[in-house]
């Protein structure tokens, strides 16, 4: 069976086609960044209009890339939730609309379940059971997966999530949008031992998370240095960046592995848009072959929003017999939906 799916959660146009016995077969995204960096962060009516610009385009040339026509569809899967309720409804209406044109059945999918099964995609990929972090825009989550459709909520975060201290903590460092690559970047060149920044909630005995104090800490030591010095250097705001990210890593690093020894379990997948960070995945990657235990990462094309993770999730449900194709007269979308409530 080959599965168009669709992405629009957010600022990034996915489509992708996938079949259910050969896997990934082509994908393609569009990323609103440029268009949102003016603003320093996302518009939602913009990010919506920007979505039905690019879909038709996007659907053509990942069938093109396929080899394939809509003849050779079978059915088609969409983001349904959670995101930006505007571009939510964009990729849904279209999936749906071209799905019924066609006789097609559609899947909706949980945007969070397309990236906790997206590391499925690489190469060797991880086998069931595993504990992952799950760690995707204002998602920070650390999760027990014994097989597609179930999952075990472990620890989350209370306020914002890693991506959110990182985007906040570089923009009172006046770093351009997205701000998390970019204190990623400005990190390399900072000396992460000049400040201590607190690990929120390290020893809280449980596996949530805190992070909006660290933007707080951020900010403090940023006045504390306009205070005592003429002006904030580069060099400064590169040690902030450094001692923040340093920060952020521990405790998800912590946690993880903290929840991975309690499960008793050797396999940890890391998914979601932070999962790109270089100095997370080298500290997972280094504590977990001290355990004895493996770290699973998405291809690093597919770590952040895009349509593979949601045609592959489909295809993973129909699969595994979760999930019956169908052929529906209208849809819904669901901007808030937790990822428990599509575990079987």
């Amino acid at each position: 069976m080959k599965i168009l799916g669709y992405e629009s959660s957010c600022d990034e146009t996915g489509v992708a086609v996938v079949c259910t016995e050969k896997g990934l077969l082509a994908h393609g995204l569009h990323s609103q960044i440029a268009m949102h960096r003016a603003y320093g962060g996302v518009v939602p009516e913009l990010a919506s209009r920007d979505h039905i610009r690019r879909v038709l385009p996007l659907t053509e040339q990942v069938l093109a890339d396929a080899g394939l026509s809509l003849n050779d569809i079978d059915a088609v899967a969409y983001t349904a939730g959670p995101g930006l309720n505007g571009a939510l409804l964009v990729g849904a209406s279209f999936a749906c609309s071209l799905a019924w044109a066609r006789g097609l059945p559609t899947i909706p999918v949980h945007h969070l379940e397309g990236h906790l099964l997206s590391p499925l995609l690489a190469d060797p990929a991880p086998e069931f059971p595993f504990v992952a972090l799950l760690v995707s825009g204002g998602h920070t989550q650390i999760m027990q997966v014994d097989g597609v459709g179930q999952y075990k909520l472990l620890g989350e975060t209370l306020d914002d999530a890693a991506g959110e201290a990182f985007d906040k903590s570089a923009k009172l460092l006046g770093l351009p949008y997205p701000g998390g690559p970019a204190l990623s970047k400005l990190a390399e060149k900072g000396d992460v031992n000049r400040l201590q920044l607190p690990r929120p909630m390290l020893h809280s005995g449980d596996f949530d998370f805190s992070f909006s104090g660290l933007k707080t800490a951020v900010l403090t030591a940023l006045r504390k240095m306009e205070k005592e010095q003429s002006s904030v250097t580069e060099q400064d705001k590169a040690d902030i960046a450094a001692a923040t990210q340093a920060a952020i890593v521990d405790v998800l690093a912590i946690k993880s592995l903290r929840a991975l020894k309690q499960s008793g379990l050797k396999r940890l997948v890391v998914a979601g848009g932070v999962g790109a960070n270089r100095l997370l995945r080298t500290h997972l990657v280094s504590e977990a072959e001290k355990m004895g235990a493996t770290v699973y990462f998405p291809p690093i094309d597919l770590c952040t929003d895009n349509g593979a993770m949601i045609a592959f999730a489909a295809a993973m449900r129909i699969k595994h017999g979760i999930q019956n194709v169908e052929h529906r007269a209208s849809f819904t979308v669901q901007p808030r939906w937790d990822l428990e409530d599509v575990a079987r």
